[in-house]
């Protein structure tokens, strides 16, 4: 028997004000729109037509160009080296967790609804050069035809998370040197860009605490902050347990709702006590590398850097207690 629809009743001017709850079909429908929205976006197997003046990176004595690539049609060549570049770049950070993860991460590698983001070497390309538009088009067609060597990848996909289309970003791998060079940065503004075409509500992405340059190129290059479901905001007495962050950057007011505090909490509050137990000490860290990497040309000893870093640590404290966030 099917369900009675309640007749429509005259409530007062305050029942009035209150948001009106969906109904079943409502929601069903959102569901549709959302399930067909992320259906549309994983159906278009080339997401760089779209932007094509990002098919090309071409600063900073670097040459690269992109390629699109899906998990289900990867070959074992490029398999391989998604594999060894991982590896290279994450047992550290991930520490014992590695052999755990690396199985994880080979599932992941080939799942269909897996899009990549393929970053080649340019073949015999001068650096130095200022490029046209018909200049790179035919770059690109002997790029593609020669195919140089790859230097790095991004992996994502279209998902739902929390309720709410999002382009998760499970990985931004890039050879050493071809880091620091603002390619990075460029690869993030063309998911950010591919996020909003598709009208995703955020680009979502998980980072290794451990991973301090990760974290400060997240954080402090991109702004993206530390999301209301990562554990640490969820629960900090957890959190601070878990190995990892999960950071966001929402487009709409619906994504900020379930992502992101609003501006002015964030404001005051450096998004909540978390802030100041992740972003100050990495920081700290990150001075604490950078230094202690070049001591041969320093005269700071490592223990004293670090009687400095616990000086600054302690003075952090004060501030939480100051502004009653004390930990």
């Amino acid at each position: 028997m099917g369900s009675k629809r309640l007749p429509a009743f005259n409530h007062s001017n305050n029942n009035d004000n209150r948001e009106k709850k969906p109904n079943r079909k409502e929601i069903l429908e959102k569901k549709k729109a959302i399930d067909d929205l992320i259906k549309a976006a994983s159906a278009d197997k080339h997401p760089l037509d779209s932007f094509p003046s990002f098919r090309h990176f071409h600063k900073n004595c670097l040459s690269v160009y992109l390629e699109s690539g899906c998990g289900d049609k990867l070959s074992s060549p490029t398999k391989q080296y998604i594999m060894s570049l991982l590896k290279a770049n994450m047992e550290g950070p991930y520490g014992s967790e590695w052999l755990t993860e690396e199985k994880v991460k080979r599932k992941e590698m080939v799942m269909p609804e897996a899009r990549y983001i393929f970053v080649h070497q340019a073949p015999n390309a001068s650096s130095d050069e200022i490029l046209t538009m018909s200049e790179r088009k035919e770059t690109l067609t002997v790029c593609l035809e020669n195919r140089g060597s790859m230097v790095g990848f991004v992996q994502y996909r279209f998902t739902l998370e929390e309720e709410i289309p999002v382009l998760y970003v499970y990985e931004l791998q890039l050879e050493p040197h071809v880091q620091a060079k603002g390619l990075g940065k460029f690869l993030m503004q063309l998911i950010e860009l591919i996020a909003r075409k598709n009208r995703m509500g955020a680009v979502v992405l998980t980072v290794q605490k451990a991973n301090l340059l990760a974290m400060d190129f997240y954080l402090n290059k991109l702004r993206y902050i530390i999301s209301t479901i990562s554990p640490s905001r969820v629960d900090p007495l957890i959190g601070d347990e878990k190995p990892y962050e999960i950071l966001c950057k929402a487009f709409d007011c619906e994504a900020e709702a379930i992502f992101e505090d609003s501006k002015e909490k964030r404001l005051l509050k450096g998004n909540s006590p978390s802030y100041y137990h992740v972003v100050i000490p990495l920081s700290l860290d990150l001075m604490l590398e950078r230094s202690t990497s070049d001591l041969s040309a320093s005269e700071v000893s490592v223990a004293k850097f670090r009687q400095m870093k616990e000086r600054m640590a302690e003075m952090m404290r004060m501030m939480q207690q100051l502004l009653g966030l004390e930990p």
